[in-house]
């Protein structure tokens, strides 16, 4: 009988899905060790497996020398060094797809919170305002609207068919058009948000997209503009942000993601007319997680059987 590979877990992700690993491989579990170095040394050199939430750096992949598969729990893998898993032999998956449809329900709940001032009307509600002072200021619509997507991918292209049913107007922004869509493709970030009354976000992060949302593209959506980010935080420049949400040049925006998660700077904290803030939901109901999860799972098992991977990156 061959005895079941040992697995490193690095960080947890859904506790049910990554306990269905424990079937198919020995695990040992980093992110509970009281000594994670002590652990590491003595459980890195029999490992051929590491699973993550989302980040494995070099020093960990260098750490367990007889690495041959990383399994990293979300779409986004930008906190994975794939070029070192990549030199030293390492497959990397991922979990695509299964969460298309929650990102995309978070943007919209995002949408129509920022836009409606969900949020602040409940604090008015709740402090005896309405009593009080009267009824609450007028907002802002969403049907019928400009959207400008920033990030036309699978979970981009779910935005869109929900705000299309809002009878939204459309376009969006990438490096390169899609011809499958009949939406309007803008090249210049830019100008898209000038043309814009709200402004969608989900491309992936790393460097390439490092505060592609700065203060030029948050000044032309304008005053009475609105930003949502569920992409990655460092896409969005924070500090211009702030900047842009107290002096009035952004009307409004709303936040999943945070460039030093969990932290969320006190700056934007701060401020709670104009910003929303959840604490990186998008994902974060029982079913799309279980989905997650076994997509792990069924790559590792794909992997065991020698077939091949079923969500590889590399």
């Amino acid at each position: 009988m061959t005895a079941k590979p040992e697995i490193l877990i690095q960080s947890p992700w859904y506790e049910p899905a990554m306990c269905r690993l424990d079937e198919l491989g020995v695990t040992h579990h980093l992110w509970q060790a009281a000594d994670p170095d002590a652990l590491l040394a003595e459980v890195g050199p029999r490992c051929s497996i590491i699973g993550t939430f989302q980040v494995c750096p070099a020093s960990l992949i260098r750490a367990v020398p007889n690495l041959e598969l990383i399994l990293t729990f979300g779409v986004g893998y930008d906190g994975v060094d794939v070029a070192e898993a990549t030199r030293r032999g390492v497959r990397v998956v991922n979990t695509p797809s299964v969460l298309n449809d929650c990102v995309a329900d978070l943007a919209m709940a995002l949408v129509l919170a920022g836009r409606r001032q969900v949020v602040q009307a409940d604090r008015y509600a709740r402090e005896g305002r309405w009593e009080r002072d009267g009824d609450y200021p007028y907002t802002l619509h969403v049907t019928g609207c400009r959207v400008g997507i920033v990030g036309l991918g699978r979970i981009g292209m779910e935005i869109a068919a929900r705000c299309a049913a809002f009878k939204m107007e459309i376009c969006y922004h990438q490096r390169t058009p899609r011809s499958d869509v009949p939406w309007t493709h803008h090249p210049d970030l830019v100008g898209m948000a000038r043309e814009c009354d709200i402004l969608v976000v989900i491309v992936p992060g790393g460097d390439a997209t490092r505060h592609l949302v700065g203060e030029e593209v948050m000044a032309a959506l304008g005053p009475r503009g609105h930003l949502v980010n569920v992409a990655r935080g460092s896409v969005i420049d924070t500090d211009a942000l702030v900047r842009c949400l107290n002096d009035g040049r952004l009307g409004s925006a709303a936040l999943d993601v945070y460039p030093d998660e969990p932290r969320i700077p006190r700056a934007l904290l701060d401020i709670t007319a104009n910003l929303t803030l959840t604490p990186h939901i998008a994902s974060a109901t029982h079913h799309t997680r279980m989905a997650m999860g076994m997509v792990l799972h069924d790559n590792l098992r794909a992997w065991l059987d020698g077939r091949r991977l079923i969500t590889p990156v590399n």
